[in-house]
C-alpha cells in the first residue's frame, strides 16, 4: 500500500508539473510575448537582408560564428549566396540571391571603404533580381558599422553596370542607393529618397521592411518617415506599421549625430505604463538611420521621461 500511495503521489506531482507548464507555454506573460513579437538580433546573431516571400528585401538576421569583421563579410556573402551550407541555415520565408557558385576572389576595407571582388558567377543574376540583389548586398554589408560604402569588382573589373538592364550603379555604394524603391515624382530633377521601416510577417515571426520613397517633395524627411507610418501602407501589400494616426511630432531637432523628436502622448501605447511601442521606437529609429546615417533617435513625449534609442 505504502508503494502504491508514493506512485500515486509521483504521478500526481508529475502530471501538476506538467499542467503548470502548459500554462506558461500556452499563456507566456507580456514580455515574452513582446520578445517573440518581434525580429530582436542578439549579440550571436547578425543582421542579413534576404528576399521574403512577397519579393521584398528584408531584415532578418543569422548565426554569426566571428567577431572579426573579415570573416563577419565572408558569412553575409556565403548566407546571400544559394545554395551553400550558411544559406541552408537560413529562417524560414526567406532566400538568397547571390547566383550559385559565386566566390569572393578578393576583398580589401580601408577607411570603412569595402572593396569587394567577386567571381564571375555573380553576372548570371537574373534581370528580375539583379536590381534586389544589389540591394541585399549593401544593406546587408553596411550592417557592420566598419563599413560605410562598399565598391563591387568581378573578375578584377569595377561593376559599373547592372549585369541584365545595363542600368548605370554608382562607384561606391551606400545605403542611399535605396531598397524597395517606390517611384512618386513628376519630375527626374530635385528628387529626394525617403527609407521607411515597415513590420511584415511571417507564421509568427515578425521583422522589418525597408521601403525607398523616392519623390519630389520638399517636406524634411523625417516629416515624410512620421507621415508614411501614421498612414495605411495602401501601396505595399504585407507591410504593417504600428504609429497611431493620433501620434503627431510636434518637433524635432536635427543635431551632427542625434535627432531629437517630439510628440504628443498619443505615441504611448500604454498611459498608466508610459512606454513607447517596441515596433514603433524601432521603425522610426532604423528609418532615421538609414534615411539620415544618424544612429541615435531621442523620443520626448509631455510628462515622461526622454526614451533614447541607439542602432
Amino acid at each position: 500500500k505504502m508503494i502504491k500511495k508514493s506512485s500515486i503521489r509521483r504521478i500526481c506531482v508529475a502530471t501538476l508539473t506538467l499542467f503548470i507548464l502548459l500554462i506558461i507555454y500556452f499563456f507566456p506573460s507580456n514580455d515574452t510575448v513582446i520578445k517573440e513579437h518581434l525580429s530582436y538580433i542578439t549579440k550571436d546573431e547578425m543582421p542579413i537582408f534576404l528576399v521574403d516571400n512577397s519579393d521584398y528585401v528584408a531584415r532578418t538576421s543569422i548565426v554569426k560564428n566571428s567577431s572579426e569583421t573579415i570573416e563577419q563579410i565572408k558569412e553575409i556573402i556565403e548566407a546571400l549566396t544559394k545554395n551553400t551550407k550558411k544559406s541552408s541555415y537560413i529562417r524560414d520565408g526567406f532566400k538568397p540571391i547571390i547566383p550559385e557558385g559565386t566566390k569572393i576572389l578578393d576583398l580589401k576595407l580601408e577607411e570603412n571603404i569595402l572593396t569587394i571582388n567577386f567571381s564571375k558567377e555573380l553576372l548570371n543574376v537574373v534581370h528580375c533580381d539583379e536590381q534586389k540583389m544589389i540591394e541585399a548586398i549593401i544593406y546587408s554589408l553596411t550592417e557592420i558599422k566598419d563599413i560605410k560604402k562598399i565598391k563591387i569588382l568581378v573578375e578584377g573589373k569595377p561593376l559599373t553596370n547592372l549585369p541584365n538592364s545595363n542600368k548605370k550603379l554608382p562607384e561606391y555604394l551606400d545605403k542611399s542607393y535605396g531598397i524597395n524603391k517606390i517611384y512618386n515624382i513628376d519630375s527626374i530633377k530635385e528628387t529626394t529618397k525617403t527609407t521607411i521601416y515597415y513590420l511584415s510577417k511571417n507564421k509568427d515571426y515578425y521583422y522589418y521592411v525597408p521601403v525607398t520613397k523616392v519623390s519630389n517633395e520638399k517636406t524634411e524627411r523625417v516629416e515624410i518617415i512620421i507621415k508614411e507610418l501614421k498612414s495605411t501602407p495602401i501601396y505595399h501589400t504585407n507591410l504593417i506599421s504600428y504609429l497611431a494616426a493620433s501620434a503627431n511630432m510636434t518637433n524635432y531637432e536635427l543635431l551632427e549625430s542625434t535627432i531629437s523628436l517630439s510628440f504628443n502622448n498619443y505615441l504611448i501605447a500604454n498611459m498608466k505604463e508610459e512606454d513607447i511601442l517596441e515596433e514603433v521606437k524601432y521603425s522610426i529609429a532604423l528609418s532615421i538611420r538609414d534615411t539620415y546615417g544618424i544612429n541615435e533617435v531621442i523620443f520626448n513625449i509631455p510628462d515622461t521621461e526622454n526614451t533614447k534609442i541607439s542602432i
